[in-house]
């Protein structure tokens, strides 16, 4: 829904001629509900499980089937421009997380901002995704928009952490974004995000230690998007974000080619992180296709996550990536998507993540606690609304 709103609340506190210039805006109030029903199960401890030592689970493991009501990045948010003049224009969006399921909101807890915008391109300040989550829908489902326990950011990008634990799918805050314009379809992202202590502190921003070590992420992208090809390159690296000296780097390739009755695409995936016994490296591949059946598509995805490598100790351990043998990873997954108009939709799949005995992957989106080795598999409901 997109309106053209008149600042009359502003005039009524900041006076007429204010409220006479802000005329201009054009501001969008836009949102999405996205909930569903999960069946989920996957080997767990029976209680805490204790975070090291030889007994993670010492009061053993279950492996029970349990249902759960979930939103899957559900948001409200509104958006404006302001034209300046020159083909200039001044942008804002403010973005927050919507419980669906629960109730309740994170607010400006995601994509919110404020810049310029002109003919050279993009630039903004505030909290927002990296330039390694655009090579998402090149490859990833997006007809149930990429999120749910279906989000193929399990494995890939180890979308579970936070950036302070090693993570590539998180919105890092006080972040500096530059998008060029469309080059015939090819376009460049460059962006940073200063860990540091302003405002609200935590895992994906930074506190006083992590400034005081010269913290920070950044991150680039390039995109060719023309007809049916659409091909991406991304790299994002973490640096000193987990501890002094201890830097993390991800590289990512994708592709895929729309023949109309289907649309295949492939990602290749490099991770490579620093630790106080050495790098630990892992590489994924992956595979999905994309297929109109009907009013509806069908999504089917298969990624492999190859065993941890590099001069770490064996055992050594980021998130599900550990070093050594039988740490390998395999996710899997098929979804139908019916729309029943451009706003509403319905949406049902199967996901299956298949640790090695000391892998512990689990779900980017609404996790799923698992002992090492765990083997964490869902059955979906879901339906999605857009305003």
């Amino acid at each position: 829904m997109k309106k053209k709103l008149v600042a009359v609340a502003v005039a009524g506190v900041l006076g007429a001629p204010l409220a006479a210039h802000a005329q201009t805006a054009n501001v969008t109030l836009y949102g999405r509900l996205n909930v569903d029903l999960e069946f989920v199960n996957g080997t767990t401890c029976a209680g805490a499980p204790v975070p090291s030592g030889n007994n993670p689970c010492p009061g053993g493991t279950v492996n029970p089937t349990v249902s759960r009501l979930s939103s899957n990045s559900s948001r409200l948010g509104v958006r404006g421009t302001e034209a300046l003049g020159g083909g200039l224009s001044a942008i804002f969006q403010i973005e927050s997380s919507i419980n669906g399921d629960t109730g309740g909101t994170t607010l400006a807890g995601r994509e919110t901002f404020v810049g310029f915008q002109g003919p050279w391109g993009t630039f903004k300040v505030g909290n927002f995704l990296m330039p390694l989550d655009d090579m998402h829908p090149i490859f990833g489902d997006v007809p149930t928009y990429t999120t749910s326990i279906l989000s193929t950011a399990d494995l890939w990008a180890q979308g579970t952490l936070s950036k302070a634990a090693g993570g590539f799918d998180t919105r890092p805050g006080n972040s500096l974004r530059y998008d060029s314009p469309d080059f015939s379809g090819l376009t460049f992202s460059f962006q940073m995000g200063l860990q540091d202590s302003s405002g609200t502190t935590g895992t994906n921003t930074g506190d006083h230690s992590s400034e005081l070590r010269h913290a920070y992420t950044w991150g680039a992208n390039a995109i060719y998007n023309n007809g049916p090809i659409q091909i991406g390159v991304a790299t994002e690296v973490n640096q000193k974000l987990r501890g002094p000296d201890l830097n993390d780097y991800d590289l990512t390739l994708t592709g895929g080619y729309n023949f109309g009755v289907v649309r295949p695409a492939l990602v290749y995936e490099r991770l490579k992180y620093d630790t106080p016994t050495g790098d630990l490296k892992r590489d994924l591949w992956g595979v999905s296709a994309t297929v109109p059946m009907g009013p509806g598509t069908w999504y089917a995805f298969y990624g492999w996550a190859g065993n941890g490598k590099g001069s770490a100790e064996d055992g050594t351990r980021v998130g599900g990536l550990a070093k050594g043998p039988d740490t390998r990873s395999d996710q899997w997954e098929v979804s139908y998507t019916y729309p029943f108009s451009k706003r509403t939709q319905v949406y049902a799949g199967y996901v299956k993540l298949d640790n090695r005995a000391n892998a512990s992957y689990t779900f980017n989106i609404n996790a799923y606690p698992i002992a090492i080795g765990g083997k964490p598999g869902g059955f979906v409901l879901g339906m999605i609304h857009l305003f």
